[in-house]
């Protein structure tokens, strides 16, 4: 489609931006040809949000813009398959693809023909389209009744919204996946940030795929691979092939598949499928093997649990020995110390494995891990190298077990450990590993909120050695700043200015800012309006901590634990030299709400959510995210769900915005 620069009036510029942004897309998430640059399809996104936002009439649910989510839900509704989603019949060996093909070969003759398709490892849906447009999408459930995810759905950027031909009704089956790729480079931000690390692509895609925020979904950048087509009004086919095909002309991005005949041609496949899994963007964990005719399939059917017509050969995990050369401790973002066994090479599912996690101290002594050891190995998911055992029978004579160190390898600060888990931790306030992760976290919008002061700028303010602690950033001169790559000296003067702003933000701001375990942003909130100040703060003994709703012994050790630490005083010394507030700001309303628990639901119009919970803390109340008998109130706003069905199951109160603006007066 050519592009345009002159329109007869904002209806036809708003129509060809969308038809011209969507095939952009087309090219860019289902082929990945691109043939603009991402420069200009952000420009002319943003001109569609600015048209959109002068006509929000004219908004239609195919736009572009609407694919960023934005919708928050109280829980999925169920959503009932008319095409059940079966599951497949599990084979292992080359035995039992042979006893398949032998089967399906007495039933329908020698010259069956059969796809052949990786099995995509993620998380399958059902795609629902009328009149050539998206209306709905599924999970799959138990195959007959899954949850309707279709906010979240509009997001996977490869999903059209709209089709060529326009049927009346087309149900299309896929899998959502996560690229390893956008796993990747997930999992090295949340490691930044100090966030829990995804456990693998699959878990990943299965849980944004249910975030009740569609904007989190949508940040997650999911895929899908259609596979099936489960419904097609108005169209006939003949063949497996002949809908992939039809499928991939209506914009689908469609699974890789080859149509073949006999035994030795499918073996030949699965394991062509098996040596290339690492060239696939997505993982899979087998191959499928589906009869081609869409006549023979209705003629074999299917049992109880599986389609007769198909089976998916698993690929077993596949293990080789490796000898351990060295045992190396790495110090986390989060001041974890991780042990990492450093290996002799070994190629395990496409790829070399030098080293492997030894997660925990626990780990080690369970398994009995020595640096000498020879070790079975495999990839956890095919994507994490995980030590099985230790091969005893080849153990050297003098080997030692392994214990880890007492203090920080990085700074020299005692080692402690959690109390509610089995790892080690660096205590140091100012430990080098875990600067960036503390930097990035003192500078977030719940923190200190220095706004341009993300993950990027951050990583060049350290590689540059211009910071080496929080109490750095205000030292900073703008001319310094503006060396940075893609900085200039209007960010940097933007950039001191925000960090010169964050000085007068509220003690709580502080607290959750220096980064202490167990005070997030609540506690912290607390916390400075019981103290007043940090010294006071600083100077209360675990006991007092104790007493105050909220805290608990755990907690309150830690704060106590890093507030004595001599790192965490000159730290906090520094700070209150640059001129950091060190006091509260806000003053409690009352104590009107003392005792009382409520709880938000649904789109609230008159507050917003952090708004109406601050409200409710400074009157002496607790914000909690969950229904029970103990709840005070339940406030309801627009579209509020389960929250609202629950409360009034128990016989809670639930109270207008109204009347929740009644009880703050």
């Amino acid at each position: 489609m050519e592009f345009r620069t002159e329109f007869a009036d904002y209806k036809d510029e708003l129509a060809f931006l969308r038809a011209y942004l969507t095939e952009q897309g087309y090219l860019y998430y289902v082929l990945d040809a691109p043939v603009i640059p991402d420069y200009e399809y952000d420009r002319l996104n943003r001109r569609l949000e600015e048209l959109e936002a002068e006509h929000p009439e004219e908004i239609t649910p195919d736009s572009p813009t609407q694919r960023v989510g934005g919708k928050i839900l109280d829980s999925f509704q169920p959503y009932t398959h008319e095409v059940p989603l079966e599951s497949l019949q599990d084979v292992f060996n080359e035995g039992e693809v042979a006893a398949f093909c032998e089967k399906m070969e007495e039933a329908l003759g020698p010259m069956a023909e059969y796809s052949v398709e990786p099995k995509v490892d993620g998380l399958s849906v059902a795609l629902e389209y009328r009149d050539g447009v998206f209306v709905r999408g599924a999970t799959r459930g138990d195959g007959r009744v899954g949850e309707d995810v279709t906010e979240n759905l509009r997001t996977v950027r490869s999903i059209p919204m709209t089709l060529p031909e326009k049927l009346p009704r087309l149900i299309v089956r896929g899998e959502v996946y996560m690229a390893r790729s956008v796993f990747e480079s997930i999992n090295a931000k949340r490691e930044l940030e100090g966030k829990p690390l995804m456990a693998n692509p699959r878990n990943a895609a299965a849980g944004s795929l249910r975030q009740l925020d569609s904007k989190i979904c949508a940040q997650r950048q999911l895929d899908i691979a259609v596979f099936n087509l489960q419904l097609a009004e108005g169209r006939e086919f003949t063949s497996h092939a002949e809908t992939l095909d039809y499928l991939a002309s209506q914009r689908f991005k469609v699974i890789p598949h080859k149509t073949l005949r006999g035994t030795s041609e499918i073996q030949t496949e699965i394991f062509r499928i098996n040596d290339e899994r690492m060239d696939y963007p997505f993982d899979i964990d087998g191959a499928v093997v589906k009869v081609n005719s869409l006549s023979d399939r209705t003629i074999l059917g299917s049992t109880a649990k599986f389609p007769k017509w198909a089976v998916a050969y698993k690929y077993p995990p596949e293990k080789k020995y490796a000898t351990v050369t060295d045992i190396v401790v790495q110090v986390g973002r989060t001041g974890v110390l991780t042990p990492k066994a450093v290996l002799t090479p070994v190629r395990l599912a496409g790829t070399t494995v030098t080293s492997a996690t030894l997660h925990n101290q626990d780990f080690i002594t369970e398994k009995d891990i020595r640096i000498g050891d020879t070790v079975l190995v495999q990839k956890a998911g095919e994507i994490i190298p995980e030590i099985l055992s230790v091969d005893l029978t080849k153990r050297p004579e003098g080997t030692r077990p392994y214990t880890l160190p007492e203090v920080c390898p990085v700074c020299g600060a005692p080692v402690v450990r959690d109390e509610d888990g089995a790892a080690l931790r660096c205590t140091g306030a100012e430990c080098p590993a875990q600067l960036q992760r503390n930097i990035t976290h003192f500078a977030s919008r719940d923190a200190m909120d220095i706004e341009g002061l993300g993950p990027a700028v951050v990583a060049q303010l350290v590689e540059n050695g211009l910071i080496a602690n929080v109490a750095d950033l205000y030292d900073l001169h703008a001319q310094d700043v503006a060396q940075l790559d893609r900085m200039g000296a209007k960010s940097a003067e933007n950039l001191i200015r925000a960090i010169e702003k964050s000085k007068a933000n509220d003690l709580s701001k502080l607290i959750y800012g220096l980064g202490i375990r167990q005070v997030g942003e609540k506690a912290a909130a607390v916390l400075a309006r019981h103290f007043g100040t940090l010294d006071a703060l600083t100077a209360a003994p675990t006991e007092e901590l104790t007493e105050i709703p909220d805290v608990g012994e755990i907690t309150a050790k830690c704060i106590v634990d890093y507030l004595n630490q001599p790192q965490a005083k000159d730290l906090i010394a520094r700070l209150k030299a640059a001129g950091v507030n060190m006091d509260s700001t806000v003053q409690k309303v009352d104590d009107r709400f003392a005792g009382m628990t409520f709880v938000l639901t649904g789109s609230l119009t008159r507050f917003d959510r952090k708004t109406a919970e601050n409200e409710i803390v400074l009157r002496g109340g607790k914000a909690s995210g969950s229904v029970s008998k103990k709840t005070t109130y339940v406030v309801a706003g627009e579209a509020a769900g389960s929250k609202l069905t629950k409360a009034q199951q128990l016989g809670v109160p639930v109270l207008t915005e109204d009347e929740f603006a009644e009880l703050l007066k």
